[in-house]
């Protein structure tokens, strides 16, 4: 199978964990990284930065592909704005699934998220654009979860949950079945969630 060049922006802990599941998939070969000003000159696994957000343009002259490998915490704000730069200079952004993933057949992922080592995908769950399940997480069937969310490690989502646009979940938070997390909210590491929040949610004990 011949590999296909792909930009990679981000240049910081989470780009090396999607650096990682790139190159071992082999679908795609990381033709440069892209980061901040700061960043250039930096060694990220073998890929020297030398490009900055400036660049993007230039470069999708010469490349198809990009993808974001910027972190997400306390803000969906960067990897949005990234998504939509990109989707305006015409990058097509891949799905990227870690080999060591367990992914239903009937599970849907959209365009530009990651899924990472050891996460597990039941079915009819559906993944929005943009989005990170990180490593060991459990989406349960029929869930859904929003655009440019961040799923940390460790996280279980039962069955028939709604995960809203931008949220982020932190490591081990537990949710309870059919229950609906509104966008961009902030659910702190370890939470266990038994009832529903509202949008733009700050929530860092359990419920």
């Amino acid at each position: 199978m011949t590999s296909k060049d792909l930009i990679l922006i981000g240049a910081g802990g989470h780009a090396k964990a999607c650096i990682e599941i790139i190159e071992s998939r082999g679908e795609y070969s990381i033709a440069h990284v892209v980061g901040q000003e700061s960043e250039v000159g930096l060694n990220i696994l073998g890929h020297t930065v030398r490009h900055t957000d400036s660049d993007l343009a230039t470069l999708r002259g010469k490349y198809e592909f990009a993808f974001i490998a910027v972190g997400q915490i306390y803000s969906p704000e960067p990897r949005m704005k990234l998504h939509a730069r990109l989707a305006e200079l015409g990058y097509q952004l891949p799905t990227i699934l870690s080999k060591n993933a367990i992914i239903s057949r009937f599970a849907e992922i959209a365009s530009g998220s990651i899924i990472m080592n050891g996460a597990i995908l039941n079915a009819n769950c559906r993944i929005g654009r943009n989005v990170i399940i990180n490593s060991g997480s459990l989406i349960e069937h029929d869930v859904l979860v929003g655009d440019h969310c961040h799923v940390s490690t460790r996280v279980t989502i039962n069955g028939g949950t709604k995960i809203g646009q931008g949220t982020f979940l932190g490591s081990g938070t537990v949710i309870r079945n059919g229950i609906e997390i509104g966008e961009n909210s902030f659910v702190g590491m370890g939470s266990v969630i038994s009832r529903s929040l509202p949008s733009n949610s700050n929530h860092k004990e359990s419920l």
